[in-house]
């Protein structure tokens, strides 16, 4: 074991169960320890720091300005090790603000100009306060710490309306994974105070580790902190040691849709955790969530109870005053739900924390490039007494991408997947392909010690017993590692973002992985079995009939052989059919019947669940060879739409609203849009930007808000443009399975054969087939 790389990896201060940080500029920082069900509270001391290129903008200052160790000077400095051009100066002073003033001063004078934030000047780097206390420190949160050993309660407000300037919390449900299961509630308006000061002062009495609630930064924080404002109330929600008060901060995401500012909460002594990022976060890979509301996920991932209230939002305060204890039973079930989220979700993030010197809500946030392995990198350099690089690469023109290839469309059956496992990090580690600028090769050294303790943890989880904590650790920390050397090739190659960008190693390493990808491709042309299509995701075979496993494994195997060391090409799976539409869209039909689909063309987030719906039986049937019965699905969408009794639920799809109603009223005379339309014309006035609706074409051609899954129809359907601009839209997407006349045929809107053509039970599919196969090895 390489001490230094677990070091680089995860920090080097032993100190166990670190639960919260808080540092400021002043040099002040707070640490939270949970020991044994107790919290110990710690007071700290640090000299706030920046990196910079230069010393130039601290000359005014003379005498203040002194080497490390030296005594006196109001500013710091240490030369690190490293070329001329790099962060070589590592500049400290307490207070932190100090040095702020100090550069800030410097760089006015050098620049003839006033210059107000370091953010200006491409001569510093910086970190938070906190991040700049746990890189020097090498401290982390949660050793020793398994995830269950969090305190974690969740709350979820209920209120009149979305906006705070308008409406009201009159409920809060709150629960907490120690048997905390309670509603606070406000009646009358008058009320309201008293809830919120009793929010307050049952968090201070619970504790807790960690807040969780979906949206939590996008709804409940900011309506919880401006009703507070107006009505001059202090949220005291801190752990006692730190600072009071709520901090706010910017999103280190940048922009909303609308151009506005992303804005985060914080506070002293405890994590704020927003399952809505875990979920975003799940959705970017698997992109098989019908939405990301708490409602549509949990129920996506079983998390619903059997009893689930439903409530359209627009009728829950209304439902409160005629059935309180309906809208109590929906408020305890959501934070419910929460909590399920986080159990499922929140692992990796909980064991990433355990690595990046960072908070844990950072962590959970943040992206695992810029996120996690810069941090991890940073604090590497900063132990070693190490310069940071600070020249920003040129943009290569093109950027030489992955290999990405379609060999056939059409219908195969029996298909079987074969991955090469981590291409591009196992690249990167075979070749020891880094960045140049990387002089300590430091992500090269976590990358080989991440794959292998990824291996570890997974041996581990998979002998552990089901569903245990142990197994629940072991999983997670497998899947932290995958996430960081999966995007240990994205970080060096973004030139202008990442500080040790490589574009030239970048390429270097797509181009071995094109290059390996075709010589997998050659070695499965020549075996005679059909390729249909090929990516860094893996490659897809259609094999002889009369196979069993044994001899596709064996085909994988054989192939596996002829790869470099270090790169492993693993039999990934096998399906009874595949539909291959286009490069990385199509639909897979396991041996037990499941339809799996990948690609836009058959997932979408905005898709009409009754065209959908009758797609996923096409593919059905499609997969298994029936084209009667692919007819047959068509001709019963198309009765069903005209019958005209199609419940608007299922004809919705749903949008993602991007402007705020004051930025929509500012275009709309010269571009009204249908979405914001359909809204007004429903009497909506307040929505937020970022909020997903759904919406629906009337029989009047205007689009239609709908509020509610189960809510009665306010007015009969399009059935035109349900027929011909929805389904058709649909049904195209099998278009390449057949050929043209016959698709044609398919897809015809009455039952009534034409003059030439034929019956459907003598259409067949586009085969994608495959030649005799004989394998070298049994």
């Amino acid at each position: 074991m390489d001490v230094q790389v677990d070091q680089w990896l995860f920090g080097w201060d032993p100190l166990p169960g670190i639960v919260s940080v808080w540092a400021g500029r002043d040099g002040r920082a707070v640490v939270w320890q949970r020991l044994h069900d107790a919290i110990v509270c710690t007071r700290d001391r640090f000299r706030p720091w920046i990196m910079a290129t230069t010393l130039a903008d601290l000359a005014h200052l003379g005498s203040d300005l002194v080497p490390a160790g030296q005594e006196g000077g109001l500013i710091q400095y240490r030369e690190m090790d490293g070329p001329a051009g790099g962060y070589r100066y590592l500049l400290s002073a307490r207070p932190g603000y100090a040095l702020d003033r100090a550069i800030l001063q410097g760089a006015s004078r050098r620049l003839g100009r006033a210059v107000t934030h370091l953010r200006a000047l491409d001569d510093y780097y910086g970190v938070g306060p906190t991040e700049q206390y746990l890189m020097q420190t090498g401290r982390v949160y949660f050793r020793g710490l398994e995830y269950d050993d969090l305190h974690r309660l969740q709350f979820d407000l209920e209120t009149t309306a979305l906006d705070p300037h308008a409406g009201r919390i009159f409920m809060v449900a709150v629960r907490d994974n120690r048997g905390l299961a309670t509603v606070l509630e406000a009646p009358a308006p008058e009320d309201e105070p008293r809830l919120i000061t009793d929010l307050c002062a049952l968090i201070r009495e619970r504790d807790p580790d960690v807040i969780e609630n979906h949206n939590l930064h996008g709804f409940d924080l900011p309506f919880v902190v401006e009703r507070a404002r107006r009505l001059r109330l202090r949220l005291r929600l801190a752990r006692e040691g730190g600072p009071p008060d709520l901090e706010q901060y910017a999103d280190s995401r940048g922009k909303s849709a609308n151009g506005e500012r992303r804005m985060r909460w914080s506070i002293p002594g405890r994590e704020l955790i927003d399952t809505l990022d875990a979920v975003r976060r799940y959705d970017f890979s698997a992109r098989d969530l019908p939405s990301h509301g708490l409602k549509a996920v949990a129920r996506h991932f079983g998390l619903a109870a059997a009893d689930r209230v439903e409530l359209p939002g627009a009728q829950i305060y209304a439902t409160y005053c005629s059935d309180p204890a309906r809208v109590l039973q929906y408020a305890l079930q959501d934070v419910e739900e929460v909590d399920g989220l986080s159990r499922r979700l929140l692992g990796a993030p909980f064991a990433l924390a355990g690595m990046a010197p960072r908070r844990y809500e950072r962590v959970a946030s943040a992206g695992p490039a810029m996120g996690i392995l810069e941090p991890l990198l940073v604090r590497a350099y900063l132990r070693a007494g190490a310069a940071l690089p600070c020249e920003k690469q040129s943009v290569l023109a093109p950027h030489a991408g992955g290999a990405t290839l379609l060999f056939a469309t059409g219908i195969a059956q029996q298909v079987v997947k074969a991955d090469v496992a981590s291409l591009y990090p196992s690249l990167m580690r075979r070749y020891q392909i880094g960045p140049a600028c990387d002089r300590l090769g430091v992500l090269l050294g976590i990358l080989d010690r991440l794959i292998d303790l990824r291996l570890l943890h997974k041996a581990a989880a998979r002998t552990a017993t089901p569903d245990s904590l142990l197994a629940g650790r072991h999983h997670g920390m497998q899947a932290a590692m995958k996430i960081l050397i999966n995007s240990a090739y994205g970080y060096m190659g973004a030139p202008h973002l990442a500080l040790f960008a490589d574009q030239h190693a970048a390429d270097e390493v797509t181009r071995r992985g094109r290059e390996l990808l075709q010589g997998v491709v050659a070695s499965l042309r020549t075996s005679g079995v059909a390729l249909i299509e090929a990516d860094t995701d893996g490659v897809y075979v259609a094999v002889p009939e009369h196979w069993a496993e044994r001899e596709e494994r064996a085909l994988v195997t054989e192939i596996a052989a002829e790869l470099p060391a270090g790169i492993q090409l693993e039999y990934e799976g096998r399906y009874q059919a595949m539909f291959s539409h286009e490069v990385k869209n199509y639909a897979l039909l396991t041996y037990d019947g499941k339809l799996i689909t990948r690609g836009v063309a058959f997932r979408s987030r905005g898709a009409v669940p009754f065209a959908e719906r009758w797609l996923q039986t096409a593919l059905h049937a499609l997969l298994r060879g029936d084209v009667v019965g692919v007819r047959a699905a068509f001709l019963a969408a198309v009765a069903a739409v005209r019958s005209g009794t199609l419940p608007p639920a299922d004809l919705a799809e749903q949008v993602a609203l991007t402007k705020t109603p004051e930025a929509y009223a500012a275009t709309r005379a010269r571009r009204p849009e249908p979405v914001y339309e359909a809204l007004i014309a429903a009497d909506r006035t307040t929505w937020q930007a970022g909020e997903r609706i759904r919406i629906y074409r009337g029989a009047d051609h205007r689009w239609l808000w709908l509020p509610t899954d189960n809510g009665p129809a306010v007015a009969p359907y399009d059935v035109d443009h349900y027929l011909q601009n929805v389904l058709m839209a649909y049904a195209t997407r099998l278009r390449k399975a057949f050929a043209p006349d016959d698709f044609a045929q398919i897809v015809q809107m009455d039952g009534q054969l034409g003059l030439f053509d034929r019956p459907v039970s003598q259409i067949e599919p586009h085969w994608i087939r495959c030649g005799n196969v004989e394998l070298s090895t049994p």
